[in-house]
């Protein structure tokens, strides 16, 4: 008999978030950012939905491309870090990929490759973690478009505040790309935040990311009130329901202690599946339709929940993030964004595909 806990990913809802980014930036092109298993949401059921109305995707490595290729994708593939060494430059020309430089020693080892390749350089426009200065585009740009294997060269840059409409760094670095403009080369700056805040920064590609999943990439903004429509909802079931009395503890550490008579349900869930261990108390979880709050620690592969309010009964289903409830409020109450609690969960965590 399988475990409990599952996570339900609804790609229709994946190809409505697609399809908002799309429209948001009507005059682009748009990659799907699908690095990390795609957010943790599995890369190849994710890619399969979207690859009959993606113009490409976007990985983090060579490693990612590489599954996707023989999963049988065969749009753009844009890998963000680049090359991680010579070898890689030339699985890439093989490959058909797209690749990152954003030190030298990667332009260097495109030298005397045979091919055809586009390249996108990336831009430091003010992140300081990855790229070239924009003082050193030109003589960048003239140099690739010397190398027999580079077929195009592009400008990329990342912002850091996007998620923070009007934060003044986003123009700072907006216009870090806007000062190349007379080299009229095709640019790419927006993530997912950018999109949905900057029509200004779409240039001729967007890269979402975040908002295909269905959560929230700008501060204090809900993913409902964007339009975003939910696709993961982790759920278990519940395995045991006790009463305590007042006085008495619940887990680990006696990190709860009931202040009256408490009714107790037992989700089989925890830090094993992913679910994290710095949830607080208070934590929100949806038991058969209503919600409660997550009492004591989180274990490896239980939680506590406090259903004294609540008609609940042995099997009913949990629900720790998705439909009913969103994923950036249970992130909130972990003091982490979304994008962690996507990622993290384990192979032990099973998953169900809807609307293939």
């Amino acid at each position: 008999m399988a475990r409990a806990t599952q996570a339900i990913i609804n790609l229709h809802a994946l190809r409505e978030n697609y399809q908002l980014a799309k429209k948001c930036a009507a005059n682009s092109r748009a990659y799907a950012v699908i690095k990390a298993n795609a957010y943790g949401h599995g890369v190849l059921p994710v890619a399969n939905a979207l690859s009959a109305m993606a113009d490409g995707f976007a990985v983090a490595c060579i490693e990612e491309a590489l599954e996707l290729r023989q999963g049988g994708i065969l749009l753009p593939i844009l890998v963000l870090e680049g090359a991680m060494d010579e070898q890689e430059c030339q699985v890439a020309l093989d490959l058909d990929l797209e690749l990152v430089v954003h030190q030298s020693q990667q332009v260097r080892w495109l030298d005397n490759k045979l091919g055809s390749l586009r390249i996108w350089i990336k831009v430091d426009s003010g992140m300081h973690r990855l790229g070239f200065a924009g003082t050193e585009v030109p003589a960048l740009v003239s140099e690739l478009r010397n190398m027999a294997c580079v077929s195009q060269v592009q400008l990329l840059s990342h912002f850091a505040c996007a998620d923070e409409v009007g934060h003044p760094f986003n123009e700072q670095q907006l216009q870090q790309i806007q000062i190349l403009s007379p080299m009229k080369l095709p640019w790419s700056m927006s993530n997912s935040a950018a999109i949905l805040s900057m029509p200004e920064a779409h240039g001729d590609l967007v890269r979402p990311g975040l908002m295909l999943f269905g959560a929230s990439p700008l501060s204090g903004r809900a993913a409902g009130d964007l339009q975003l429509a939910n696709v993961m909802t982790l759920q278990s079931r519940v395995i045991a329901l006790h009463a305590i009395g007042a006085g008495e503890s619940v887990g680990y550490g006696q990190a709860f202690v009931a202040k009256q008579d408490t009714s107790i349900a037992v989700v089989a869930i925890g830090y094993g599946d992913g679910y994290p261990r710095s949830a607080r108390p208070g934590t929100p979880v949806v038991i058969a339709g209503q919600e409660c709050p997550l009492v004591g620690r989180v274990s490896m592969d239980m939680i506590t929940v406090d259903v004294s309010r609540c008609q609940v009964k042995l099997g009913d289903t949990a629900t720790l993030w998705g439909v009913g409830l969103s994923v950036d409020e249970v992130a909130k109450c972990c003091a982490t964004l979304s994008y962690e609690l996507f990622c993290q969960l384990t192979q032990r965590v099973k998953f169900q595909y809807l609307g293939r």
